[in-house]
């Protein structure tokens, strides 16, 4: 019998609803006879935690998750903390502090779902974010404050050992999917020196990809093809802030951000990986019961291919699909199921 250890963090809002759901529907699939189990490890940080205690992550917190396979991952923010001290006190400690440099967002339409575009059945995407530098790496600083003359500087760092493996990685997904198309985003044209490094790292990269159709567009121009010309994009590459923007679009486009999921990635495998759904805390109906868990096991079911169950993974997308697919919805998607109906449906069905 394998067995994972999986790190549950469901952290603040809606985090806590769609996170139990998840282990509720893993539960359920763990127990069909599949050859793993899951040893769940709960961690209480949260905003409510760092008020309490003044940190979200206590002094070890990182060496406690090193030792588990995965990490379930909620939601961070609260509406009575700043988001730049809930960002900073959890997820991005784990992101980089892991090296989880390949965050990888999919985009599709689900079975029974409308896409708000008259095209969307033609959205099949993968958003590949860079996920521990660029606009994110945390560099800059405040000067003179209060004054007439403060100074704030928030500096991209882009290095190219990290712009080449994320290209690495985007080249290497895009050669598994039936399209082997590659969509290069970033914004060289203003930003002339970061951005210009991703350019050339990505065209030195894909010569050792001859079999990948590559094309290169601005990030403002992308976001008028996903809305006008879902067709022409298959998996996109860019930057943490860029992909930052342009995953959540994905998912608006898709039918709404309840339904997406995130993966973020250390590919080689010296740390663990976090999987997390895209929605955020939520906290305008946290308590209402009717968060869409959806996202949370599509997270879970790319959690599951990550840890070599690939049968499990698809017998949990192919229940949640079938869910949707009979218009069971939350009302984020125009239905009126609770986030309980869902999940009860979805262990129904495996």
């Amino acid at each position: 019998m394998r067995e994972y250890r999986i790190a549950a963090i469901p952290g603040d809002g809606i985090g806590v609803e769609v996170i139990a759901a998840g282990l509720k529907v893993l539960d359920v699939l763990a127990a069909r006879d599949q050859g793993f189990k899951l040893a769940i490890e709960h961690y209480p940080w949260s905003s409510d935690y760092y008020k309490k205690h003044g940190h979200y992550i206590p002094e070890g917190g990182l060496d406690q998750l090193k030792k588990c396979d995965a990490i379930f991952f909620g939601a961070v923010g609260a509406p009575d903390v700043p988001d730049h001290l809930s960002l900073w006190g959890l997820r991005l400690p784990i992101c980089q502090g892991f090296d989880q440099y390949a965050n990888v967002r999919p985009a599709r339409v689900l079975p029974g779902i409308t896409s708000p575009l008259r095209e969307g059945q033609d959205i099949d995407w993968v958003v590949i974010r860079e996920n521990t530098e660029g606009e994110y790496a945390g560099h800059g600083g405040r000067a003179h404050r209060g004054l007439p003359e403060e100074v704030a500087t928030e500096t991209s760092i882009f290095t190219r050992a990290g712009v080449t493996r994320i290209h690495r990685f985007a080249f290497e997904l895009a050669r598994k999917r039936p399209r082997k198309h590659l969509t290069l985003v970033t914004k060289s044209n203003a930003q002339r020196h970061g951005m210009v490094l991703w350019d050339e790292v990505f065209y030195e990269v894909a010569r050792g990809y001859p079999e990948i159709e590559t094309q290169r567009i601005l990030v403002d121009a992308v976001t008028t093809n996903m809305v006008l010309k879902p067709w022409t994009l298959d998996t996109m590459v860019a930057s943490n802030l860029h992909a930052d923007i342009l995953s959540d679009l994905a998912a608006a486009l898709t039918g709404s951000l309840g339904i997406a999921p995130t993966a973020n990635f250390n590919p080689e495998r010296r740390f663990p990986s976090m999987f997390e759904p895209i929605h955020g805390s939520a906290f305008d109906i946290t308590g209402k019961g009717i968060a869409n868990p959806v996202a949370t096991f599509w997270t879970a079911s790319i959690m599951l291919e990550h840890l070599g169950e690939r049968e499990a993974s698809l017998q949990l997308m192919k229940a949640v699909e079938a869910v949707t697919a009979r218009k069971l919805l939350t009302p984020d998607l125009g239905g009126e199921a609770t986030t309980a109906i869902v999940t009860e449906a979805v262990c129904d069905a495996l």
